[in-house]
């Protein structure tokens, strides 16, 4: 296949899976875990059975790495406190709630998971330290919370 007709099929799969799947998911941070959850941790194949069922694999690889690229990489070009009310939302949403996934991020460092496979070191360390001091910042939050101040 050329070079041409694989860039157009690549933004085929981009447009559907962007315009169906992604556009539903309410945060940038929920898009990012989304995109990670859908890769193997051991391979670092991304999977996607309605994607697979319409579009040849290899232009379903790349068209799912180039959104968690650019996922990750609108995460980072946003401000901080933007990163952090994203942030926010995404753990309010979860079963355990912000308190608990705080603490389990923390201690685990969960959010490396999120990170695509081929981005530089210096987004990644970017990336986990301002994810650290975010966490820091929401366990504060949560903190004065629970002791009513």
């Amino acid at each position: 296949m050329g070079t041409l007709t694989q860039l157009q099929q690549n933004r085929r799969v981009i447009h559907d899976f962007t315009s169906t799947t992604l556009a539903i998911i309410p945060s940038v941070f929920a898009r990012l875990a989304y995109m990670a959850s859908l890769r193997d941790l051991s391979s670092g194949r991304y999977l996607h059975a309605g994607l697979a069922a319409i579009y040849p694999p290899e232009a379903v690889q790349q068209a799912l790495e180039q959104c968690h690229e650019e996922i990750f990489e609108r995460i980072l070009e946003s401000p901080l406190e933007e990163q952090a009310q994203d942030l926010r939302v995404y753990l309010e949403a979860t079963e355990s709630g912000v308190r608990v996934s705080v603490t389990n991020w923390r201690k685990l460092e969960a959010y490396r998971t999120l990170l695509p496979v081929d981005s530089p070191d210096y987004l990644r360390e970017l990336f986990c330290s301002n994810i650290r001091a975010l966490l820091e910042l929401l366990d504060e939050e949560c903190c004065k919370v629970r002791s009513g101040g």
